[in-house]
């Protein structure tokens, strides 16, 4: 499939593209062996990053105690 670049480097993606790799608002772009490789990026809600925590019985407390132990490792 072709897709045409504008001077403001944009380009639109074929739908039938999107549709196989599903919608995403944001790609990660790399250059791989003369290629431009667009990745989708699905980012996680906040509610469900603290739903997570919660399901894992992880506070606060456990998260800052984890930053200042890699912080010491460095």
């Amino acid at each position: 499939m072709l897709a045409k670049r504008t001077v403001k480097n944009q380009v639109t993606l074929p739908k039938a593209i999107v549709q196989k790799a599903g919608e995403a608002d944001y790609y990660d772009v790399t250059y791989q062996d003369g290629k431009i490789v667009l990745t989708p990026v699905r980012q996680l809600h906040a509610d469900a990053v603290r739903s997570k925590l919660d399901e894992l019985g992880i506070t606060p407390a456990d998260v800052n105690d984890a930053i200042n132990w890699a912080r010491k490792r460095t």
